[in-house]
């Protein structure tokens, strides 16, 4: 058997590091993340939070009344450590306007035979975006060997992060 690496990296982007909802557990994170991006070989999945100039008027932004990763500005933008890490690559950027990413499915879907998948995740935040791809990711490929490099994630605080964590233990994923 064949196995596919498929790594997904999410949401690494500025505002969620040291920006609009940034936190010292993200950019704690920065560095390894960037190292795990930089040695890895096979297929790289981006996501990256997107939102719009409506913001304050969404869903979301009703709950959560912080303008970030608004399309075009800087805190849209990954990470400068990332971005380096990603260069020469091979690499694909999904755009999301919410959680979880479908994109991400479709993307995975096509590289093959799910039961020699094996999908490492990293990224921000742990206790939101990060656990909605990873379960997303889990009931479409059930077989697949998914992993959660818990060293390189953060929550949006650190009790929050373990919550999610644990939540996804008790869901079969790797941590």
């Amino acid at each position: 058997m064949n196995m596919k690496k498929v790594l997904v990296v999410v949401d690494m982007q500025k505002d969620f590091i040291d920006g609009a909802l940034g936190t010292k557990e993200a950019v704690a994170i920065v560095e390894k993340a960037a190292a795990e991006i930089a040695r890895f070989t096979g297929k790289i999945f981006v996501t990256m939070d997107t939102h719009q100039s409506n913001y304050l008027e969404t869903s979301e932004g009703k709950k959560l009344p912080v303008p970030h990763c608004i399309k075009g500005t800087e805190g849209w933008l990954l990470n400068e450590k990332i971005q380096t890490a990603l260069s020469g690559k091979d690499y694909v950027t999904l755009e999301k306007g919410t959680f979880g990413s479908t994109k991400l499915i479709d993307e995975v879907r096509e590289i093959g035979c799910q039961e020699e998948l094996e999908i490492e995740c990293l990224g921000l935040c742990t206790d939101i975006c990060v656990v909605s791809n990873v379960l997303l990711l889990k009931a479409n490929f059930p077989e697949a060997k998914i992993t959660v490099k818990a060293d390189c994630c953060a929550g949006v605080t650190p009790e929050s992060h373990e919550a999610a964590l644990k939540t996804m233990q008790m869901c079969q994923i790797e941590v």
